[in-house]
């Protein structure tokens, strides 16, 4: 895990740590804008293929919003858009508002953001001075803690999300139920899932140390060990019968999984995911611990 910077891309912290480890294959799991610090996974080699199940669980953000200016990528980056006079809303205020805010709700993706309308990415387009139409996506904010800001005008936020969660657009919205506008800054990535930031790594302290297991980047998956021809055939990537795997009694729900596999040392051999007719397949397969998901030092 990667403490990222601000001031820098999450591209960049990938070129970083190809450069540092001399992989080519390198990605990164849940992108943060290049002001935004914090919590940034990043996956060498084959195991990049975890970076999928790493990447998917809740995210933790500390963040400030702005009442009062709204900007065109509401955030301090943009440009002002739009300012109110904001100065008789209270901290109570912005905590009743903020409280709509919590469960699934849906969110519009901001212009500024990396997904594909009609195949062009949205940032692509805003570059371009275009705005084009975007469907709402469900999202799920399971808390919003608004607390004092440094000074009047300005509130502290706590927010944990699901994946694909755009809290600048939550600090947008926010500023619009208070019958005004509101921009983000000072964006902090927290968690990834498991990972917190007390484990993360500043990009110059990056190194072999700091690289975690292909087991322990998917810990947090339902464990199942196996050896001798099981663990080859787990290896080579065999469908199994969902019994064979002894998963039958693991996962919730009608289908469950997907299911981290390990030999008898502890070793992932592999991820496997519920296949058809009762069977299961390997959605990775890991071709030894090479290196995986890591905490800023070793990528």
């Amino acid at each position: 895990m990667v403490d990222k910077p601000a001031g820098c891309t999450s591209h960049d912290v990938v070129a970083a740590c190809r450069r540092i480890f001399g992989q080519r294959r390198v990605g990164h799991a849940g992108t943060l804008d290049p002001d935004a610090t914090g919590v940034l996974l990043v996956g060498l080699g084959a195991v990049t293929r975890l970076l999928r199940f790493v990447g998917q669980g809740p995210k933790s953000y500390t963040a400030e919003v702005v009442l009062g200016t709204a900007t065109d990528t509401l955030d301090a980056g943009g440009k002002v858009t739009g300012t109110w006079d904001m100065a008789g809303v209270g901290l109570d205020d912005v905590r009743r508002a903020a409280a709509g805010f919590v469960g699934e709700i849906t969110q519009l993706p901001p212009m500024v953001s990396a997904v594909k309308v009609g195949g062009r990415r949205l940032h692509e387009l805003a570059r371009q001075g275009r705005e084009v139409e975007r469907a709402p996506r469900p999202v799920t904010v399971w808390h919003l803690d608004v607390g004092p800001g440094p000074e009047p005008g300005v509130v502290a936020v706590e927010v944990t999300c699901s994946a694909g969660t755009y809290v600048r657009s939550l600090a947008a919205d926010l500023g619009t139920a208070l019958g005004g506008g509101a921009h983000l800054r000072r964006l902090r990535r927290t968690a990834v899932g498991a990972f917190g930031i007390d484990e993360a790594v500043p990009l110059e302290a990056v190194g072999p140390r700091a690289v975690r297991t292909p087991a322990e980047a998917v810990g947090h998956l339902p464990r199942v060990a196996v050896a001798g021809e099981r663990a080859r055939a787990v290896g080579h990537g065999a469908v199994l019968e969902r019994g064979d795997l002894g998963v039958a009694e693991l996962g919730a729900g009608e289908d469950g999984g997907p299911w981290a596999v390990v030999d008898d040392r502890g070793r992932l051999l592999a991820v496997y995911e519920p296949h058809r007719d009762g069977r299961v397949k390997p959605a990775v397969v890991v071709p030894g611990e090479r290196g995986g998901p890591a905490p800023a030092p070793s990528a």
